[in-house]
């Protein structure tokens, strides 16, 4: 197991750490439900150094991207961030990811941490263009600042206006005295906030200024629990639990990151394509409760008569929302908001009803 450039302070503050994607990582501090409403209402910081970084960079990049991922690369600008995934050749995702876009020849491809090997083998697998491509996972330290006054707090940390960003953009800027750290509007949790990218070597100065920074605003560290009930409230899929090797984007409805244009090719188009166009025999779906109970991963989902359906890829107590959530698929003919689906919990045949993403709106 590895540590962060961050564990010692996750020790210190009293975290329960576990392990997760080869990592010791805080699952969680005074407790996920706290922890969660700080996010919804002032500011958490997440630390998200197990993640993957790879760059891509030299004139073949934008081919590159532009093969190996299923949105349209094409569309960026410098400073601009774009979401999307690496279809596999049989129909399912090898992960999903984020595309930053430094200029032309310079990208920055951040993906799950459970993922950075398999990733990066497939990555250089398809790189038949020749794109310069080098992974700096294991230099590279991030921090997720969530909650609606993140913005307002790291101002005080940079003399590069941040307050003003638009959501999925990003500045190289100097940030507590550190050159070139990476401030990028992004998140996972849907309470709007930022993401820092710098070296592991200034990860614990950048650390103490974040906190310092954030007190006045009732700063707190969040633990990886409290990230999945976020995400999930938003209904931001999770890989391994929503999607994986055999889900398509098609039916994980993540169609809008997956461009047919003509000009672009990319892995499995021709059967993507086919999937969008002819329709796919199951869908991901939000659904909650309306039985008491509170679905979980690999429960099963059935119809009236306990004929299983299918299976609840995340549950929980949404925590904002104060309701049992979940997703799964269903099949297509099932996947209209308002019809009834059941949750097998403990030999319990209990009602839910599909509804739209997000659950929580803000």
């Amino acid at each position: 197991m590895k540590n962060t450039a961050f564990t010692k302070f996750h020790e210190e503050m009293g975290a329960k750490m576990v392990p997760f994607a080869g990592y010791f990582m805080p699952l969680l501090y005074e407790g996920v439900i706290a922890e969660h409403e700080t996010v919804r209402k002032s500011v958490g910081v997440f630390d998200v150094s197990h993640m993957g970084e790879f760059w891509v960079t030299g004139p073949k990049a934008l081919d590159f991207i532009q093969w190996v991922t299923s949105n349209d690369a094409s569309k960026l600008v410098p400073g601009k961030v774009q979401y999307s995934c690496f279809p596999n050749e049989t129909g399912g995702i090898v992960d999903d990811l984020l595309v930053y876009m430094v200029d032309g020849e310079t990208y920055l491809l951040v993906v799950n941490a459970a993922n950075i090997d398999k990733d990066w083998s497939w990555c250089n697998k398809q790189n038949k263009m020749g794109a310069h491509l080098y992974n700096a996972s294991d230099e590279t330290a991030q921090l997720a600042v969530q909650g609606p006054l993140a913005l307002k707090a790291m101002q005080k940390l940079t003399d590069t206006k941040v307050t003003d960003m638009e959501y999925y953009t990003f500045k190289k800027l100097t940030f507590a005295g550190v050159a070139d750290v990476i401030f990028a509007t992004t998140g996972y949790t849907g309470s709007g906030g930022c993401e820092l990218y710098m070296s592991n070597e200034d990860a614990p100065k950048i650390w103490e200024a974040v906190f310092e920074a954030g007190k006045e605003f009732g700063i707190k560290p969040i633990g990886l629990a409290a990230r999945d009930t976020l995400r999930l409230e938003m209904g931001y899929c999770l890989y391994g639990n929503d999607i994986n090797d055999t889900t398509s984007p098609i039916e994980a409805g993540l169609g809008w990151i997956t461009k047919f244009t003509d000009y672009k090719d990319f892995i499995n188009k021709p059967a993507l394509l086919k999937q969008k166009q002819e329709g796919t025999t199951r869908r991901l779906v939000g659904f909650e409760m309306v039985d008491k109970g509170i679905p979980r991963h690999e429960y099963e989902i059935s119809d009236a008569q306990g004929n299983k359906i299918g299976e609840v890829t995340s549950g929980t107590m949404g925590p904002s929302v104060k309701i049992p959530v979940g997703m799964g698929y269903v099949p297509s003919a099932l996947s209209k908001e308002g019809n009834e689906i059941h949750i097998k919990i403990r030999d319990k045949i209990l009602r839910a009803k599909v509804v739209k993403f997000p659950f929580y709106k803000g």
